[in-house]
């Protein structure tokens, strides 16, 4: 299994949220990349945020952010090394 290149743009545009508050969202204008266009569409259609062009997480779409950002940390995090 890879990720395809729609899923990663999903991905990043999930970590972009800031989880620390429910009263912040995120504004994808029509003028940026349109990958990201598309993805903040896609996560739109599939329910995980309120606006086609971002707008605030859904309780869905918190726990998909929730575990891309905790997937993000644990691989950017320091190698555990032993002895």
């Amino acid at each position: 299994m890879t990720y395809s290149p729609d899923v990663l743009d999903a991905l990043n545009l999930l970590c972009l949220f800031n989880l620390d508050t429910r009263q912040e969202g995120l504004k994808v204008h029509g003028s940026a990349d349109p990958d990201r266009v598309a993805a903040a569409r896609r996560l739109y259609d599939q329910g995980l945020v309120t606006q086609a062009d971002g707008g605030y997480l859904t309780e869905r779409g918190r726990e998909a952010a929730e575990q891309a950002q905790a997937l993000w940390r644990l691989l950017v995090a320091e190698p555990v090394t032993t002895g």
